[in-house]
């Protein structure tokens, strides 16, 4: 299978639903029923998201199996999603959207790119780690992060395994 990275159109948008519903069931099998049980990312949301920041997919064929969402947030860029198709999982994708996002974010002049995370999940803080991000002590939190992590709260995510993380970007 060959697979391809490149920023997202608005075409694109109609299949992210269903990836994230796929994607969902790992969380299923984690224990975290509830987040897979949440309704996708509102096509509104993925529209700002595009109009303001970086939207890539990867696709087969031309057709999408996983998105990345990410927008400027705090004067950084920060990733609001990441999700690939399970049937396309294991095959570096997540990774090559992370990169995709840190190397425009990077061109842009962004200093870092900042997420929030289920920081014990294997496909979430060690793959997020293993990307060159560490977890921000409460102590360096903005504003920002301080209402998104009220959000969350508000959502009911478990926040004793949430985290936020940070990657430096070379200037």
């Amino acid at each position: 299978m060959t697979y391809e990275i490149r920023q997202a159109g608005v075409d694109d948008f109609q299949h992210f639903g269903p990836i994230e519903r796929a994607a969902g069931a790992l969380f299923v099998e984690a224990g975290l029923a509830e987040i897979a049980s949440h309704e996708p990312t509102d096509l509104g949301f993925i529209e700002a998201a595009h109009r303001a920041g970086a939207v890539f997919v990867a696709t087969e064929g031309g057709k999408p199996v996983g998105f990345i969402l990410a927008a400027p947030l705090d004067r950084h860029m920060h990733i609001y999603e990441l999700s690939v198709h399970p049937a396309h999982g294991k095959r570096g994708l997540g990774r090559r959207l992370v990169e995709a996002v840190c190397a425009y974010a990077q061109k842009d002049g962004f200093a870092a790119v900042t997420l929030s995370t289920f920081r014990d999940l294997p496909w979430n803080g060690p793959f997020y780690a293993s990307c060159g991000f560490r977890e921000l002590d409460r102590s360096e939190w903005t504003p920002a992060l301080l209402l998104a992590h009220y959000r969350e709260e508000d959502l009911g995510l478990p926040m004793q395994r949430r985290c936020f993380m940070r990657k430096e970007l070379a200037q």
